[in-house]
């Protein structure tokens, strides 16, 4: 097999296997002074662009606690998962060996109990906490942007009744 028939299978491959299936977590508080819903955002150890965390499956856990664990280890958070998805975004991901895969990324929402001073990534990241709307204008992939507006809208429609009636 000469180089291109090579690189052409190569790419055929690529373009063919099914997406990685990865978990993530989508964190937020609200904020203490004033009931404004923050996102924590952190940075890729590889790129340096405002990510979520997010992880490989693990044996035996399920996506939730996948979701969960992940946000401990890259951002030192505690917090419960939402067993059920909010949804998925796609994403490619850079390899060691320099090939690019897609990945299928399944989001839990996760609300943020408290911020842990020791965890196994502290250091190898930039944190911060941003609205929804800047966390959407900060990370690249098109379908998370949507998620993380929709997150807004339904956790704001969901608060909202709550808000009246403790105001009334």
């Amino acid at each position: 097999m000469n180089l291109w028939e090579r690189i052409a299978s190569d790419i055929h491959l690529m373009v063919r296997r099914p997406a990685r299936l990865q978990f993530a977590a989508l964190c937020y508080r609200w904020k203490k002074k004033k009931p404004e819903l923050e996102i924590l955002l952190i940075t890729s150890r590889d790129t340096g662009r405002w990510v979520i965390p997010k992880g490989w499956p693990m044996a035996g856990k399920k996506a939730h606690t996948v979701a969960e664990r992940e946000a401990f280890e890259e951002a030192g958070v505690s917090g419960k998962a939402r067993r059920e998805p909010l949804g998925f975004y796609t994403y490619m991901k850079g390899l060691n060996s320099g090939l690019k895969v897609s990945c299928k990324v399944q989001v839990h929402a996760v609300q943020v109990d408290d911020m842990l001073k020791s965890y196994p990534e502290k250091g190898s990241r930039t944190l911060e906490w941003v609205s929804c709307s800047e966390a959407a204008t900060r990370v690249q992939e098109p379908e998370l942007k949507k998620l993380l507006l929709d997150f807004e809208h339904d956790i704001t429609e969901r608060t909202a009744p709550k808000k009246r009636a403790m105001q009334a």
